[in-house]
């Protein structure tokens, strides 16, 4: 379950990143303002149980991989190969972290 709120919280992050960005109404700022507090509020959740490295790693990855999405299929970004080549890269990690990161249990996931 925690770790869904990390994905839950990656959410809430593509949207605060993006509408600090692109924000020009009080309405479009006041819901980044929100998806700033839900983003951390789920990430401190999950994090009491999963270790915070791990956790905040996750987070960030996969909160950069899709702003980076999002900057090259709704914002007109110009596609660059060597981009695709670090998200994946970095993704691996993400999911390498993932998978070495024990339950409370002390089996990995």
């Amino acid at each position: 379950m925690n770790w869904i709120k990390i994905m839950i919280a990656t959410f809430f992050e593509v949207g605060w990143v993006i509408g600090l960005t692109h924000a020009s109404s009080w309405v479009e700022w006041l819901f980044t303002i929100i998806a700033i507090f839900v983003s951390f509020y789920l990430l401190v959740e999950a994090s009491k149980s999963l270790p915070v490295g791990t956790s905040y790693a996750v987070f960030v990855g996969l909160g950069t991989t899709w702003v980076t999405l999002f900057d090259f299929l709704l914002f007109g970004e110009p596609f660059q190969f060597m981009k695709v080549i670090l998200i994946i890269t970095l993704l691996a990690g993400v999911v390498s972290l993932k998978l070495v990161t024990p339950n409370k249990g002390g089996k990995t996931s």
